[in-house]
């Protein structure tokens, strides 16, 4: 691990935030150790660490990655552009991320930033070419290149793997996909915090609508409820929208329009708020056809 690392980011952190070495050391340790710590003299302590970060507003994990990864921020910012390629559906742009990168020592070399491309990689070769179990393996593989036990799964391997039960689901196979999701699930369950509650979101988004395609809608709409509560819990609109338009989508199904009407115009007032134009018309066309007038 390259100390000397972790130390010039501390002090370019602290400059960052115009704090002095004291400042930064009040209450932690002294302005001394601080010093040892940015010229790489020194390593300081976990507990120590975790409080440095916490006043320089990091996680201390990013600190972890550091001292493991030189050019963390290069490898941060391709993570951040494979991420918003992920959400905007743009596998062809994410294709061309991983053929760029994949010979990349900092990748190549290190084995949880090659689960990263490897990871976008099955993604890709199942929504672009359609190869389902070349996609499954390349998935299984992302998963095993960081796993030290099957008893307990990484934040990002449950991500993984929740990839792998999309698969089953667009296969159409249902309840493999339910499965799958509830293992990552289960497994999320066992993690003491989470990075990313998004993770959390997504798996009970996707447990519902592989409920509704067994058409168990009553149980499907627990599950959306469940992760609506978790999104008013972390104050974020991730699948906010799209979690509303399922409960009311599953209404439909069983002719309460009604009900219906309710969560579509709640899912359409969210997506206004998100700038997602694309599935505000057809929330309109829906409401129109039941005989409701649209604002």
């Amino acid at each position: 691990m390259d100390f000397s690392l972790i130390g010039q980011k501390i002090k370019e952190l602290r400059k960052q935030a115009g704090l002095s070495q004291g400042e930064l050391a009040k209450g932690i340790c002294t302005q001394a150790q601080i010093s040892k710590i940015e010229r790489g003299d020194v390593y300081p302590y976990a507990s120590t660490l975790y409080l440095i970060s916490q006043r320089l507003g990091v996680d201390v994990n990013y600190f972890f990655d550091l001292g493991m990864t030189p050019r963390l921020d290069y490898v941060q910012e391709v993570k951040n552009q494979l991420t918003i390629a992920r959400w905007n559906m743009n596998y062809t742009e994410m294709e061309e991320i991983v053929e760029t990168e994949e010979n990349n020592p900092l990748f190549k070399q290190n084995k949880r930033n090659y689960q990263l491309l490897l990871w976008h990689k099955g993604i890709y070769e199942y929504t672009i070419y359609k190869k389902a179990q070349k996609a499954m393996d390349t998935l299984k593989g992302a998963i095993l290149l960081t796993q030290s036990t099957d008893k307990i799964y990484s934040e990002r391997e449950i991500e993984i793997l929740l990839s792998i039960g999309s698969i089953y689901f667009e296969e159409k196979m249902y309840k493999k996909a339910f499965v799958t999701y509830k293992t990552c699930n289960d497994y999320l369950s066992m993690l003491p915090y989470l990075t990313e509650g998004t993770v959390k979101t997504h798996i009970y988004y996707n447990m519902a609508r592989a409920l509704t395609r067994s058409n168990q809608y009553r149980e499907s709409n627990t599950f959306c409820e469940e992760a609506i509560k978790w999104c008013i819990h972390k104050s974020s609109l991730y699948l906010l929208g799209e979690l509303h338009y399922h409960i009311g989508y599953n209404f439909e199904l069983t002719s309460d329009f009604s009900s219906a009407k309710e969560y579509m115009e709640k899912a359409k007032m969210i997506f206004e708020l998100q700038n997602e134009k694309r599935y505000i018309p057809f929330i309109e066309k829906k409401l129109k056809k039941w005989g409701y007038k649209t604002k």
